[in-house]
């Protein structure tokens, strides 16, 4: 099985507490994608098939593990006839890590918007760059990620091409999961590159406080996509960003808003 199959492989404990893997060496803090994947396919296993996610807010508590397994407890907030609600908290050794609500509904029908008229380059002519910096926690052999940074100051704009370079099945939830797992990769680095610095650079602590997702259409993670970001405002040690994540046929499939630490160290 694959690393990115293996993060999602959700095995059950109690009563609606899922227990996952984790990545990473054993001397590193765990990369927040993973608790932002995991919380989404423990919420996803306890709804019908015909419900997406609509919406996922998390916080990140503490710092967690890298090689331990992690529980995740779902709580099933409400269920309406169309909608439904998860509250869903992850746990390693009973010490909370993050917290989380999904809401999922049913497809209904309504006006339609939010496309690409024309994407900004073809990513199979990109470099191979990896992330913006090291990524212990990530299984690098099967991502392909490109990334193009634009402009300086609160022009900057950076876009991250991305696509899973391993088999995945079918399920929507898997292709979803995987796109939350990459979302948290560097994303709050363009709140420091607005004023010139890099979470490679060391000279700001650095990490994820919040995430928050919408969705609006499903995503393919095997095929190439676009998440291009960019931060309005940063003030007491915290910046936020905004990111679109764009599929390969130009449609939003989501808009992402992360606030992180950007603190400077001293």
């Amino acid at each position: 099985m694959s690393a990115l199959l293996e993060l999602l492989d959700m095995r059950p404990g109690d009563t609606d507490v899922w227990v996952a893997a984790g990545h990473g060496p054993t001397d590193k803090r765990a990369f927040g994608g993973q608790f932002v994947a995991q919380s989404m396919a423990a919420a996803g296993k306890t709804v019908p098939d015909d419900a997406g996610p609509t919406s996922m807010h998390l916080q990140f508590l503490r710092g967690g593990a890298a090689a331990d397994p992690v529980g995740y407890a779902v709580e099933r907030t409400y269920d309406g006839r169309t909608a439904m609600t998860r509250r869903v908290v992850a746990r390693q050794s009973e010490r909370v890590i993050t917290a989380a609500t999904v809401s999922f509904a049913k497809a209904l029908t309504g006006p339609v918007h939010g496309h690409y008229g024309r994407l900004p380059e073809d990513p199979d002519t990109l470099a191979a760059t990896g992330p913006a910096g090291p990524a212990p926690g990530l299984p690098l052999d099967e991502l392909d990620i490109r990334i193009v940074d634009e402009g300086s100051g609160s022009d900057f704009v950076r876009r991250l091409w991305w696509r899973a370079t391993v088999e995945l099945p079918a399920d929507a939830m898997i292709h979803t999961c995987v796109a939350l797992f990459v979302t948290d990769v560097y994303m709050i680095d363009p709140a420091l590159q607005v004023h010139g610095h890099s979470m490679r650079d060391r000279t700001h602590r650095s990490g994820t406080t919040d995430s928050s997702v919408w969705f609006h259409a499903p995503i393919r993670a095997d095929r190439w996509n676009l998440l291009e970001s960019r931060s309005p405002a940063a003030a007491r040690g915290r910046g936020l960003v905004t990111a679109s994540l764009v599929g390969d046929h130009g449609i939003i499939a989501a808009t992402l808003v992360q606030e992180g630490l950007i603190a400077a160290r001293e």
